[in-house]
């Protein structure tokens, strides 16, 4: 596991499905290896970085493309970095893989669908874009556009736990 090469590791999918979650699990353990992380996520990013943004198709791709660039000055600086982003525009992810190496952009696409995720809704965030207080929610009345090939992809419907999950993430980058 020392000779983990510095990469970005994204996930997407949407709001609710669990993308956080994982990251921060599979951030605890590869500390816990003694790899340098950083983590990346919107509710933070959202509150600092981007808090000049709104939830517009042009802004969310403005979030992704400056989110995406901060996350290749810490791939430089020999970190593996956690993203973890509804980013739900193929485009945006797609430009953002382009700034990186061949092999240092891990797609992770958390496949949970839509009424699992508004079943989780601890925000009560798609009850209110289903009222009508939150516009261009994703899901709900702005699209998610599933990933074509991610390099890992976990399905709510296999039935793995966090922890299988995450060893997923971590066998696949350790190859």
């Amino acid at each position: 596991m020392n000779k983990l090469k510095p990469c970005v590791i994204w996930f997407t999918g949407y709001s609710g499905a669990g993308k956080s979650s994982l990251a921060c699990e599979v951030e605890r353990q590869l500390i816990t290896l003694g790899i340098k992380t950083s983590l990346l996520d919107g509710d933070i990013v959202r509150s600092t970085l981007c808090k000049d943004l709104s939830y517009s198709k042009k802004d969310r791709e403005e979030n992704i493309r400056r989110i995406g660039h901060v996350a290749h000055q810490l791939v430089d600086a020999g970190l593996v970095v956690l993203c973890a982003f509804i980013s739900p525009f193929r485009e945006s992810r797609d430009n953002v893989r382009a700034l990186f190496k061949h092999g240092a952009f891990i797609e992770v696409f958390v496949d949970t669908p839509l009424e699992v995720c508004e079943q989780r809704d601890v925000k009560g965030l798609y009850e209110k874009a289903r009222a009508g207080k939150i516009k261009e929610f994703t899901g709900i009345d702005s699209p998610y556009e599933k990933p074509l090939n991610p390099e890992i992809h976990l399905s709510n419907t296999l039935g793995l736990t966090i922890d299988e999950s995450v060893e997923n993430i971590i066998t696949y980058i350790s190859n």
